[in-house]
């Protein structure tokens, strides 16, 4: 590899960028990668005196996010999940086999300097399992006689088929042409914007409140109230921002709606800006999500073309438009703060609240963060009426949902079904437990959720179900663990996973996190202690209590469940 880096397409780049200063930041990275392979010192410099950043912080951010790279590397990475559910499906042999056949070890490169070889944390693809992104390729039910096809980048993608009844969210997807805005018109699409923007904001607000739309990334706060609250916050510049970095292990069905129905998601934010009075829109997406990025970009271009975006859309007065931001391998993210840190060109560190994003959002101004499936469940509700989407589910818990059912289960996927069904119904429709085997376990929730056994599967998926027993909907995660598991691996896994993601921002996450994966990982090899249970009770606590934000608020729920319902795995 040559020591000599040409600057000059990186500097008619940045010419075009430049004058927006730190907030291209992410964006220029990515660029300046996709040229080099890697980010060298005098790329470094350049992109720091172009957008007058200092040289500190862009180490900063470079070291933050596990997909960048200051060491050379190849423009082609290979990146395999070592994530639960892919460890349930054959994803730990399959590496090993991968790596063997390139001859190289995590985080190695060829001899040639063509291909990088990684394990990483969950891709995204659980229905999937196991998968793997080959460059900005996806892969996904590997098995040993796929691996040449799939280095030689000649394994096919994988389709996105959702699941279930009524396919209120998912009526498009696999049906038509997602890189068709004609498509789209063709099925429904942008017949909801014409009508929103007629109507004046605070009575479509009042429209999305009749629907009991509450958030579907977990939090659950109601839609129709965020968009109020942002709507009447002081300061004439709003934002729009959607929430698409999922990166909770065992939750795939935001990609699978970006992937399948990307224009849906684009009228979405764009109710949503006629309803809070925003002018910026902002969709950060996890860099694991290549395919789901490349069709939103499409779709944005193709609706500004036909004036869905821009300036006075459909001659309405509302102008707005969409940037797609793409994250670079940081599941904190995913926290609401976080994630208008990274667009604002920093590290991903959460922001003490309050103050709330609703009024000191991003860029300190107001702004309403949602989810993908949030957007698109607001655009479904508003077609469909409120007498309609009131029909199923329940009066505190209407409409449909999406859950992710992955793991030891006959027929992995998304399924959207009325809220109401029983997770044992949930369970039945996907086929039930792989190959004949007893259920021992789910992980509802996603990895900061809860454990649960056979006793939950007659309760119905709804809110106030859920929060009467004490079991998370989180994500919409539904992993599955048959009878032969021990369950001491995916403990494991679990605190590996937020060991390896805690931002460091806070003691007791950065700690706690680290020390709950060494203990579990020696009780997991056989070598349990005495003080092991009450060791990691306390640092669960501990961590719920102290901890800034959400990821280490929950980083031990999952372990301290699987203990009180398996005690006998940590003695």
């Amino acid at each position: 590899m040559s020591d000599v880096v040409d600057l000059t397409p990186l500097n008619a780049y940045l010419e075009t960028v430049a004058q927006r200063g730190r907030t291209m930041l992410l964006p220029a990275l990515h660029h300046a990668q996709s040229l080099y392979g890697w980010l060298p010192t005098e790329v470094q410099r350049t992109i720091s005196f172009a957008l007058r950043v200092p040289l500190a912080d862009v180490h900063g951010v470079i070291e933050f996010y596990t997909m960048f790279y200051n060491e050379p590397t190849a423009k082609r990475v290979i990146r395999v999940c070592e994530d639960v559910s892919c460890s349930l499906n054959g994803g730990n042999q399959l590496a090993h086999e991968i790596a063997g056949q390139l001859g190289l070890k995590h985080g190695e490169t060829t001899a040639d300097g063509s291909i990088t070889f990684e394990v990483v944390p969950c891709l995204g693809m659980c229905e999937l399992a196991p998968c793997a992104l080959n460059g900005d390729v996806p892969a996904g039910d590997l098995t040993h006689d796929d691996i040449p096809a799939f280095i030689a980048g000649q394994h096919p993608e994988p389709a996105v088929v959702p699941n279930g009844d009524p396919a209120w969210l998912t009526a498009r997807i696999g049906r038509i042409d997602p890189l068709s805005l004609d498509a789209y018109k063709a099925h429904g699409g942008y017949t909801a914007l014409p009508n929103v923007l007629a109507t004046a904001p605070d009575a479509f607000i009042e429209t999305i409140e009749s629907f009991g739309i509450l958030g579907r990334g977990g939090a659950q706060f109601p839609l129709g109230r965020k968009w109020a609250f942002t709507r009447s916050a002081a300061g004439t510049t709003k934002h729009i921002i959607c929430n698409a970095d999922e990166s909770e292990t065992g939750t795939f069905k935001d990609r699978t709606l970006m992937e399948g129905d990307p224009f849906a998601l684009i009228e979405g934010m764009t109710l949503a800006a006629h309803a809070v009075g925003a002018a910026n829109g902002w969709i950060f997406i996890r860099g694991e999500y290549p395919r789901a990025a490349g069709r939103l970009q499409n779709a944005i271009d193709q609706a500004r073309a036909a004036g869905y975006l821009g300036d006075d859309i459909l001659g309405s007065g509302l102008s707005f438009d969409i940037e797609v931001r793409l994250g670079a391998g940081a599941y904190i993210c995913g926290e609401e703060t976080a994630l208008m840190e990274a667009i604002e060109g920093k590290r991903g560190f959460p922001r003490i609240k309050p103050p709330y994003p609703t009024t000191n959002g991003l860029f300190d101004q107001p702004s309403a963060i949602n989810n993908v499936e949030t957007f698109v469940t607001a655009l479904t509700a508003y077609n469909l009426g409120a007498d309609k989407w009131n029909s199923v589910g329940t009066e505190k818990s209407p409409g449909t949902r999406l859950f992710c059912l992955s793991g030891h289960v006959v027929n992995p996927g998304v399924y959207e079904v009325p809220f109401g069904t029983t997770l044992g119904d949930l369970v039945t429709m996907a086929g039930g437990v792989a190959d004949g085997k007893q259920l021992q376990a789910i992980l509802m929730g996603g990895a900061a959720g809860k454990f649960v056994t056979a006793d939950k599967l007659t309760m119905p998926l709804t809110y106030e179900d859920a929060q009467e027993q004490d079991v998370p909907l989180g994500s919409g995660v539904v992993l599955l663990f048959d009878e032969t598991v021990d369950l001491r691996r995916p403990m494991y896994e679990l605190a590996r996973f937020f060991a390896h993601e805690s931002c460091g921002k806070c003691f007791p996450c950065q700690l706690g996190s680290q020390r709950q994966m060494e203990i579990l990982d020696r009780i997991q090899r056989g070598g349990a202690q005495a003080a092991d249970k009450q060791i990691l009770l306390d640092l669960s606590l501990t961590m719920t209590e102290t901890s800034l934000c959400g990821l280490g608020q929950t980083a031990g729920s999952a372990v301290t469940s699987a203990i009180e319902l398996f005690p006998a795995i940590v003695e």
